[in-house]
């Protein structure tokens, strides 16, 4: 999942980036509010960790702009945790979730995980589609005859975007997108690598080939359809 990290504390972003990439994200980095802004609206992210306190640019102004230009993508915003004024102005200008500072990463994690699971429609910590399971903290996958399989990072990545979107047709450069890391060379082609790699482990028929369009993860086992490959 793409993930737009905004905090001008160099510190906290030493903390916070492994610990975001470790637990599945790719992450990319704003250190003020300008380019904060214009990232939001460049490129698509799958959700934001937004402070507010931020130099050129408030966050609370660039949480409304993006709102006014149709972006929807989750916020979380970071408060000062005695800042009731900043939390409810936030969720009143967009916000979708609030964290008062300091903070223990695995809360916002935990946060981030939720966040992402209400957006795409599941309630359950674990994602279960095409007789799949996945559990995002172990980052394992378990098949169809209950055997459980780690995943390498981009694997996890890459399947956990086409588990939440599932159904959908996504294209190469979208799934490069939200699966590569920021300092990664985001080459669409290596995408088929590990889309070969996920059907070789659970099932040729899993993960349907929509020529010149993308890829499109079945919602339920089934056998393969004219045109997949």
């Amino acid at each position: 999942m793409h993930l737009l990290l905004v905090e001008d504390d160099l510190k906290l972003v030493d903390e916070l980036k492994p610990r975001l990439k470790q637990a599945g994200f790719a992450v990319e980095v704003a250190n003020d509010g300008e380019d904060a802004a214009f990232l939001g609206t460049e490129e698509s992210f799958d959700i934001v960790v937004l402070d507010l306190g931020l130099p050129r640019k408030p966050g609370l102004q660039v949480l409304k702009e993006w709102r006014s230009a149709g972006l929807d993508m989750p916020v979380l915003i970071l408060t000062a945790r005695d800042s009731w004024n900043e939390r409810v102005d936030g969720l009143k200008a967009g916000a979708d979730d609030y964290l008062g500072k300091p903070f223990h990463v695995e809360e916002l994690l935990a946060r981030l995980e939720a966040l992402i699971r209400r957006c795409h429609g599941h309630v359950r910590r674990q994602i279960e589609v095409a007789g799949l399971q996945l559990d995002p903290d172990k980052q394992q996958v378990r098949d169809r005859q209950g055997q459980w399989h780690s995943l390498t990072g981009i694997e996890f990545r890459l399947l956990r975007y086409l588990m939440l979107n599932a159904g959908r047709v996504l294209s190469k450069t979208e799934l490069s997108e939200h699966v590569y890391e920021e300092d990664q060379l985001r080459d669409s082609n290596v995408i088929e690598v590990y889309i070969n790699r996920l059907r070789r482990r659970f099932g040729r028929e899993l993960i349907e080939t929509r020529r010149g369009q993308g890829y499109r993860l079945r919602e339920a086992p089934g056998s393969a359809e004219e045109g997949s490959a």
